[in-house]
């Protein structure tokens, strides 16, 4: 519970979460820290992700792609009006809207994140999103558009750490494995898990159609970092031979793992069910237990979990991307968009 996290300071033991935090090559990981303190404005929480951290299969290794930022910060609006004065040119004309305008922007449309792509610092092109750190960790934890969280699935590189994300995400990995749990087969193997966990559902044209496969075969040991101890310690499924796992496929392991979803996700499935009942002529069950045992017996169980899934991502990504071409402003938007199909049809 978010409530419970952000009511006392919290001090978490230096070892813990220490798996989020992925090696990287020490030149690079010096370059992304620099890039912090160009701006005046307080960055609580920071990590950089994609193909300009972590080299994918299929891109050229000469070309320079645009390195993605996440900062979390404390106070959107007060960070708005320092980062404004500070990098006036970061913003399109609606920058002078004035920085309360920017923090309801961000706020009230999408997915709460407000990005600047296309800026030029120390020789790199980088693109960085502005949320708030409650943000963040509601989403971690209850999976309202898992629009960070669903990043935060796959490897990234923390830059600054933060205690309230790193509790939040502890959580949001492990809901990411058991979700993946619950779309697998009885024995599958170590790629088949990584593959599941980082399914994008957005299902956007101009994404590489080979981005998932390229990221989990480039970054096996850092799945293994991310997941390894989450899974030795997730009851009911463990390696039973070289990168082979197998899990208890009951209905009693897996009314386990739903009644463990996040909230949001659990919210979908039950909605999901109850209207798979109701063409049934059936009634959902009132009781908890017997609930989360009734859809773990449903034979269309996975595909609740996959439109749960889809229904998440939909509308905050399609409005994310609208608010995109007003905060980026249409030449950039047009840029970006030129790049994204340029890497479609070159994979394609």
């Amino acid at each position: 519970d978010y409530g419970q996290i952000a009511q006392r300071p919290l001090r978490l033991p230096p070892s813990f979460g220490k798996n989020q935090h992925i090696p990287i090559d020490g030149d690079v990981k010096e370059q992304l820290k620099k890039v912090l303190l160009h701006f005046d404005a307080p960055i609580q929480y920071a990590l950089a992700y994609g193909s300009g951290v972590f080299p994918q299969k299929g891109y050229d290794s000469k070309s320079k792609p645009m390195i993605d930022f996440i900062f979390g910060v404390n106070y959107t609006q007060h960070w708005h009006s320092l980062n404004r004065n500070q990098h006036r040119d970061h913003y399109s004309l609606v920058g002078s809207l004035g920085s309360r305008a920017l923090a309801s922007i961000q706020e009230n449309f999408g997915a709460g994140i407000y990005f600047n792509p296309f800026i030029e610092i120390d020789g790199m092109t980088i693109k960085y999103g502005v949320v708030s750190i409650d943000t963040i960790c509601k989403d971690l934890l209850d999976w309202e558009t898992l629009y960070v969280a669903g990043r935060m699935h796959k490897p990234v590189k923390i830059l600054r750490d933060d205690a309230r994300v790193r509790l939040a995400n502890q959580v949001n990995l492990a809901n990411a494995l058991r979700t993946a749990l619950l779309l697998l087969p009885k024995e599958f193997s170590e790629k088949q898990l990584y593959l599941a966990i980082s399914g994008d559902f957005r299902s956007v044209v101009g994404e590489n159609p080979k981005k998932l496969e390229n990221i989990v075969s480039d970054q096996m040991h850092h799945f293994r970092l991310l997941y390894g101890g989450l899974i030795d310690g997730m009851p009911n499924v463990g390696f039973v031979r070289y990168h082979k796992l197998q899990q208890d496929d009951s209905i009693r392991a897996r009314s386990q793992l739903i009644q463990n979803l996040p909230r949001a996700l659990r919210a979908k499935l039950k909605e999901e069910h109850r209207m798979a009942l109701v063409k049934k002529g059936q009634a959902l069950p009132s009781d908890n237990s017997e609930l989360y045992r009734s859809i773990a017996a449903a034979p269309e169980y996975r595909q609740y979990i996959v439109t749960a899934l889809k229904e998440t991502v939909r509308r905050p990504a399609i409005t994310q991307s609208v608010k995109g071409i007003l905060t980026a402003g249409l030449s950039k938007s047009i840029r970006y968009t030129s790049r994204k199909l340029g890497k479609w049809i070159k994979a394609k």
